[in-house]
């Protein structure tokens, strides 16, 4: 099981919101690459990197922050926010992103979604993201009549590497994960799941972990920066250890 610490990207700095709620951000980081190289030092093998101003605008906008982290680190990284096209699928796959993160399209325009997972294969995630139950687009900002597991079930045979699933109504809360909804996704598709929102502590993930042996890994941030989680510790509980 993977542990994939979070890179929140708005106006070129580290930030955590509350709920997907933009004025509701905390700064973490000014400098985005150092914060990648902090996680690399610590052990981490992935990073999670969310461009927030993208997300809304429907286009990157953090480019050079994301692009001085791959600079920075020799970590596979997954990107999502405001990617909505295959040129800008293959641009970002192109400059060495590893895995592109695709969450509106997936509700508006699913045949994109296909269509990218067959031209990059194992490179390509869907982002799921629920508030209160039902799917959220455009930087969370437009809620759709879609809850999580239809979307998943619709997209199970797209061919796509990871299903990220993020509980907005818990997110940069710290009061624990959505256990029951992840663990009805792990059990119905085949996709591997990714948990996220919520994470607080090493309970959360021993929970997971236990509750729910088929997820892929665990997205985490604000729990990181406010040092309520240990780096080094999470990922030990990930990969079996107490």
């Amino acid at each position: 099981m993977i542990f994939y610490p979070a890179i929140d990207l708005k106006n070129g700095t580290c930030v955590r919101l509350l709920r997907g709620e933009m004025e509701q951000a905390t700064v973490f980081n000014h400098d985005p690459a150092a914060q990648a190289r902090l996680f690399q030092e610590a052990g981490a093998e992935w990073l999670h990197v969310v461009d927030l101003d993208g997300a809304f605008a429907g286009d990157s906008r953090n480019r050079e922050s994301v692009q001085g982290i791959l600079a920075a680190t020799a970590m596979p990284l997954q990107l999502g926010g405001g990617i909505r096209s295959l040129a800008a699928i293959e641009g970002w796959l192109a400059a060495g992103v590893s895995r592109v993160i695709l969450g509106t399209l997936a509700v508006k325009q699913p045949d994109i979604v296909r269509e990218a997972c067959r031209r990059f294969p194992g490179q390509i995630a869907i982002g799921i993201d629920a508030k209160q139950g039902m799917v959220a687009v455009e930087g969370w900002a437009e809620t759709s009549e879609l809850t999580a597991l239809e979307l998943a079930r619709r997209l199970e045979d797209a061919g796509a590497a990871a299903l990220i699933f993020t509980d907005i109504d818990r997110d940069g809360l710290l009061g624990g994960p959505n256990v029951k909804t992840t663990a009805e996704l792990a059990a119905a598709v085949a996709i591997p799941v990714i948990a996220s929102g919520g994470v607080s502590k090493l309970d959360d993930l021993r929970q997971l972990r236990r509750e729910i042996p088929r997820l892929n890994g665990v997205i985490s941030g604000r729990a990181l920066y406010d040092g309520r989680l240990d780096l080094a510790a999470a990922l030990a509980v990930l990969k079996g250890g107490d």
